[in-house]
């Protein structure tokens, strides 16, 4: 079965990434660079800007995907819902009896990059699952490399573990799915355990996959949201990273699909998550006539879009975003028709879990897909109390609220 990337990401100014061969460091990540979120990639200098995306997206539909995707909306999930990062889709395991293991283990985690707000905030909270793991004696460390965004930065990162030869386990977030397939394969063959996460790659060869629903999930809730608050004929604009990233390619490919059974007249832009390019593209389609709806891929950038229509003097869009606090707190202080669709930035937490379970030689989800859940009107107040206090570029749905360093790392942003 092809494993597409499932997204969707951040922690540091690029000063504060990761060094390429020393492990992680405490830095501070109060001033991120502006990116992308969700698991998605940083848009390289130059891309986006406003200019129309062009067409061609039925090549990253796929409709079997997007059904199973349709249908796991509804699924039940195995575990506790009180901790939806243990939480499952029921189907097949893999045996890991072979990887039991007596003691504290090394953990080798390749991770794409720490380059936008929701990868820091994920990224935070792992740091804080990693501390009770090795607390009670089932990690001694955990090594990481930083790819910042490159494929072949993290191509190096994972051959240089699998040659140091001391990994007893191995953690991959790949940067993007075709070109890290062979370098998950090659960790694969050491008989070590490998969990892949938030973006896949062409192989099954991983001991398991952990990821929430997926892209087509994302599109379909958010698309369907638009088209219940608007009327045939109703222009939305929809803003996307950039193009090439399966799980955002999903979304969008969903959201273009229902948007056209419906009769929305949808203009989607690349916009690299530019603040000043969204307000530009959206000041530009407003000069030219009425928009009330804007879709987005990540809701990164939500809230200049929002400003371009308070400059503009027009009426607030029915509006997507992403579970971001600015874009909570901007939706609540406009008063405007909107959701915050989610890319459950708690799986952060399930790597080391699984590999806590794998060490143990218990069984796992082959491939294990985790809850993905919008945040609606009427839900968006509790989850403004509960991280009252926490930055803008943090993510409601982070699920770290039971682990040490809670709340202060999170509001300082600074790594353990």
């Amino acid at each position: 079965m092809r494993r597409s990337i499932q997204s969707q990401v951040t922690v540091v100014a690029a000063a504060a990434l990761l060094g390429l061969t020393a492990c992680t460091t405490d830095q501070s990540i109060e001033n991120p660079p502006a990116a992308t979120e969700g698991g998605e990639a940083t848009a390289p200098a130059g891309d986006g800007g406003a200019t129309p995306a062009p067409e061609g997206g039925d090549e990253w539909f796929d409709q079997a995907e997007y059904d199973q995707q349709l249908e796991q909306r509804s699924a039940s999930f195995e575990g506790d819902p009180e901790q939806p990062w243990t939480q499952y889709i029921a189907g097949e395991t893999t045996a890991t009896g072979q990887f039991a293991a007596d003691g504290p283990q090394k953990v080798c985690f390749s991770n794409a990059s720490i380059s936008n707000p929701w990868r820091q905030t994920g990224w935070i909270t792992m740091n804080e699952q990693l501390k009770v793991l090795q607390d009670s004696g089932v990690i001694s460390e955990m090594e990481t490399r930083d790819a910042q965004d490159d494929d072949n930065t993290q191509i190096a990162d994972i051959d240089y573990f699998i040659a140091e030869g001391e990994c007893d386990g191995f953690i991959i977030s790949p940067n993007s799915t075709a070109a890290l397939t062979p370098a998950v394969e090659r960790a694969c063959e050491t008989g070590k355990p490998v969990v892949v996460f938030d973006r896949g790659v062409e192989t099954d060869c991983a001991t398991t996959f952990i990821h929430p629903i997926g892209g087509f999930a994302w599109g379909i809730d958010s698309a369907n949201f638009l088209v219940d608050n608007l009327q045939e004929g109703d222009k939305v604009v929809a803003l996307r990273i950039l193009p090439g990233v399966d799980v955002l390619e999903q979304r969008w490919a969903a959201a273009e699909k229902i948007f056209e059974e419906n009769g929305i007249e949808a203009t989607d832009y690349f916009t690299g998550a530019d603040p000043t390019e969204i307000k530009k593209i959206i000041s530009d389609e407003l000069a030219t006539g009425d928009v009330q709806g804007v879709w987005m891929d990540a809701g990164d950038g939500a809230v200049a879009a929002i400003e371009a229509f308070e400059d503009a003097g027009a009426d607030y869009p029915v509006m997507t975003g992403e579970d971001e606090m600015s874009f909570l707190r901007k939706w609540e202080d406009t008063g405007l028709t909107g959701i915050a669709p989610v890319y459950s930035n708690f799986q952060w937490r399930t790597p080391l879990l699984a590999l806590e379970q794998i060490f143990a030689g218990e069984e796992v989800p082959a491939e294990w897909v985790l809850p993905q859940e919008p945040i609606t009107e009427d839900q968006r107040a509790g989850y403004l109390a509960d991280n009252e206090g926490m930055p803008d570029g943090h993510y409601a749905k982070f699920g770290g609220e039971d682990l040490p360093g809670y709340p202060d790392v999170w509001q300082d942003r600074v790594i353990p």
